[in-house]
């Protein structure tokens, strides 16, 4: 019967210590997500770009080749904004970077840039609507706007659109008040 205790708790140990490697390698929600995002073929740009700079295959890259790798992929990180990447993407706190770990960084970047172009264009949206270039979308301006739409909005229907767009009721869209409306509308 003792024998039987003792195989019992040694595979109970087994049991406990094949969860603990398995919680180790099972990815995170940021690196499921960031695979997600990704094509594979982006994966397999990122990990030709990675694999260059891991000399010793150790499956990992040091923090400070990391500015040199994501230069090669067309970022550009100041040195404070690789410190704090790397502080928020170095989950095990190893001071170097593993594949996951960088898929999940770059994925970010990514997202960074592609935020900075929407606006870009949400900037150039707003110059062609505001049409007497005032800085301001005036209740005519958007009126136009949406009866270019082909949709068929009525009078009222605009005016309440406006009004909730006009946030500060000051009877006109600053290019603030148009971000909010455009995230809305997305």
């Amino acid at each position: 019967m003792r024998s039987a205790v003792g195989k019992s708790s040694a595979s109970a140990a087994a049991v406990s210590q094949s969860a603990n490697i398995r919680s180790v390698t099972e990815p995170t929600d940021a690196q499921s997500d960031a695979r997600s995002f990704l094509t594979e073929e982006m994966i397999a740009e990122f990990k030709a770009a990675f694999d260059m700079f891991d000399t010793d295959g150790g499956g990992d890259i040091s923090t400070k080749e990391l500015g040199t790798v994501m230069r090669m992929l067309g970022q550009n990180p100041s040195r404070e904004e690789l410190d704090a990447i790397i502080e928020e993407v170095d989950e095990d706190g190893s001071g170097t970077i593993d594949f996951e770990e960088f898929l999940v960084m770059m994925v970010q970047q990514l997202k960074e840039d592609q935020a900075g172009k929407s606006e870009e264009e949400l900037s150039e949206c707003f110059r062609i609507f505001d049409k007497n270039g005032d800085g301001f979308i005036d209740r005519e301006e958007f009126g136009d706007i949406l009866l270019k739409t082909g949709e068929n909005v009525a009078e009222e229907d605009i005016d309440e659109m406006f009004g909730e767009s006009d946030t500060n009721k000051d009877g006109k869209i600053d290019f603030d008040e148009f971000l909010k409306m455009m995230e809305n509308v997305q």
